[in-house]
C-alpha cells in the first residue's frame, strides 16, 4: 500500500525552532497514546483534579484554574465577554497586544490603547500615567511575552500599577507561561492564560487560565456573555463534576499533566533556568554570526528570539534557507515579515539541537 503519511508526502521532518506548535518530549507523546475514556468517568475526574492542582502550584495561585478546550485566543475572548461591560485598556507593543484590541472591539467593548514604540517594553511609568488619564476603564490587558517581537514585559512591576488603580488585570501569557516564572496570586492577576502548544511543549488544543474571585464575581453579574466560555459555568462544572461543561481534549490533558510532573522532578527553578540557558545559547550564537535582536536590550524573551535579518537578505530568505537545511524557524510577524525572522526555544529543544541549528544558520547568512 502506498504510504500516505503527510510527513512523507511533504517532507515534514524538520527540527523545530518554531514559536508554536513546538517539538514535544517523547514521554509527552507517549502519554497521548492511551485509549480514550469517558470525560464523565471517575478516572477523568481524578486526572482533571490532578492537573488543576499541579497548575495551581505551578502558578502559585490558590483561587481558580480552569481548562479550556480551545487555543489561548478563546480565553482572551472569555476575559472580555465575562469581565468588561463598557471599556478596557489594551497595552500594545506587538501583534498580540493588537489582537486583544481586535477581540475586545469585536465584542462591542470600547478600547483605549496604550501603544509603545515598536521593540520597546511597556513600563510602569507610562502605564500609571495612562491609567490616571483613563480612570473609567474596567480592566487592563497586558501581553507578558510578545511573541511577534520576542520581548518580555516586566509583569511583576506592571501588575503593581494596575492593582494600585484597582482595575482587573488580564494577562496573555501564551508564549510565556511555562518558560518564565509567573506568580499569579502574588501579582494579583485576574485572568492569566496560555496554550498547550508553546512553552509546555504539548500539542495544540488546550488552554489553561488562572481566574481570580474578582473576575468570577464580575462574570456572575454579566449579561450576554455566551455559553461556551461562561466562566461561572466553568466554575460550576469544576466544583460539582471536576470537569468542563463540554468534552475536553483528554490526550492534551494527559500530556500536560505528564509535562508538569516532569518539571516537578527537576524543580521549577531549574526548569526556568534551563530556558534562560537555552535562550542565552541562541543569543550568543546569533552574535557570533553577526546578527542582532530586534527588541530593546534587557527585555529579550527567554522563549523566542526575534532576529534582525542581515542587510543582504530578507527574513523570509533566511527562513527558506534554514528549511532547506532541515530546520523550521518562524518568519517575522506582520509588518516585520521582511526585516526579521524568529527562533523559538520552546518545548523539547536540547543544547545539541541548538548547536546544529546555529551552525546551519551561520552557513545560511
Amino acid at each position: 500500500m502506498k504510504d500516505s503519511s503527510i510527513y512523507k508526502k511533504r517532507g515534514l521532518k524538520m527540527e523545530l525552532f518554531t514559536v508554536g506548535p513546538v517539538a514535544c518530549h517523547p514521554k509527552v507523546l507517549d502519554e497521548m497514546n492511551k485509549q480514550m475514556f469517558s470525560h464523565r468517568s471517575v478516572e477523568y475526574r481524578e486526572l482533571h483534579r490532578e492537573l488543576v492542582g499541579r497548575l495551581e502550584d505551578f502558578l502559585e495561585f490558590d483561587e481558580k484554574v480552569f481548562l479550556f478546550p480551545s487555543s489561548g485566543s478563546g480565553v482572551m475572548e472569555t476575559s472580555v465577554r465575562n469581565c468588561v461591560e463598557e471599556k478596557m485598556l489594551c497595552c500594545i507593543n506587538g501583534a498580540f497586544g493588537e489582537r486583544y484590541d481586535e477581540v475586545a472591539e469585536s465584542n462591542g467593548v470600547e478600547v483605549e490603547k496604550l501603544e509603545t514604540e515598536s521593540g520597546k517594553p511597556l513600563t510602569p511609568e507610562i502605564l500609571d500615567e495612562k491609567l490616571n488619564q483613563e480612570p473609567d476603564v474596567e480592566a487592563v490587558s497586558i501581553t507578558l511575552n510578545e511573541t511577534s517581537i520576542g520581548l518580555l514585559n516586566p509583569l511583576d512591576e506592571l501588575s503593581e500599577v494596575v492593582n494600585e488603580h484597582d482595575k482587573l488585570l488580564f494577562v496573555d501569557a501564551v508564549s510565556g507561561m511555562g518558560g518564565t516564572d509567573i506568580k499569579a496570586g502574588e501579582w494579583g492577576l485576574d485572568v492569566c492564560f496560555a496554550s498547550s502548544q508553546k512553552c509546555f511543549g504539548v500539542p495544540p488544543g488546550l488552554a489553561v487560565a488562572s481566574v481570580s474571585e474578582d473576575a468570577l464575581e464580575k462574570s456572575n453579574n454579566m449579561d450576554e456573555k455566551g455559553w461556551y466560555f461562561d466562566l461561572k459555568r466553568y466554575e460550576d462544572y469544576d466544583e460539582r463534576k471536576s470537569g468542563t461543561h463540554m468534552t475536553p481534549p483528554i490526550p492534551q490533558i494527559l500530556a500536560l499533566n505528564k509535562r508538569l510532573e516532569m518539571i516537578e522532578e527537576v524543580g521549577k527553578e531549574q526548569h526556568f533556568q534551563n530556558y534562560k540557558e537555552r535562550s542565552q545559547m541562541v543569543r550568543e550564537g546569533l552574535e557570533d554570526s553577526g546578527l542582532t535582536l530586534y527588541p530593546e536590550e534587557g527585555y529579550e524573551s527567554p522563549t523566542v528570539s526575534c532576529v534582525n535579518a542581515p542587510e543582504e537578505m530578507t527574513g523570509i530568505e533566511v527562513y527558506q534557507g534554514m528549511r532547506e537545511k532541515g530546520f523550521e524557524l518562524a518568519k517575522g510577524y506582520g509588518d516585520l515579515d521582511i526585516t526579521t525572522f524568529r527562533i523559538g526555544n520552546m518545548g523539547h529543544v536540547t543544547e545539541e539541537k541548538i548547536k546544529r541549528m546555529l551552525g546551519a544558520l551561520s552557513d545560511v547568512v
